[in-house]
């Protein structure tokens, strides 16, 4: 089992930047591909980034792509998203989750295990 819990979200200026935190307490965490999700108010669950055991692979969604950055420290047991040039577009929900292996991790319904979320809100 693997336990998750995100920080780091709030309110931010159009163009500014945040970095999300998703810290597990589980020991076996960097066996674990790991990806982020949002989901704005009236709007489906949507794919932002996912990241491979070992940080080598890497895959955003196209929305994202040049502004986000997903990273790990497994020796922290820490995923991270760090998000440069905010848009109002992008206040969300996010919510990091745990999978066994890197494929098909564009899919919310692959993932194992889910945080409860922390909000983003970018002001316009």
């Amino acid at each position: 089992q693997v336990q998750l819990v995100e920080s780091g979200g709030g309110l931010v200026q159009t163009g500014g930047s945040l970095r999300l935190s998703c810290a597990a307490s589980e020991r076996t965490f960097s066996s674990y591909a790991m990806g982020w999700f949002r989901q704005a108010p009236g709007k489906e669950r949507e794919f932002v980034a996912a990241i491979n055991w070992s940080g080598g692979s890497t895959i955003y969604a196209d929305s994202v792509r040049g502004r986000f950055t997903i990273s790990r420290d497994n020796a922290k047991n820490t995923v991270f998203l760090q998000m440069n040039s905010l848009k109002a577009e992008d206040t969300a929900d996010y919510y990091c989750a745990a999978k066994r292996s890197f494929i098909s991790v564009r899919a919310a319904r692959e993932y194992d295990y889910w945080g409860q979320g922390t909000q983003v809100t970018v002001s316009s």
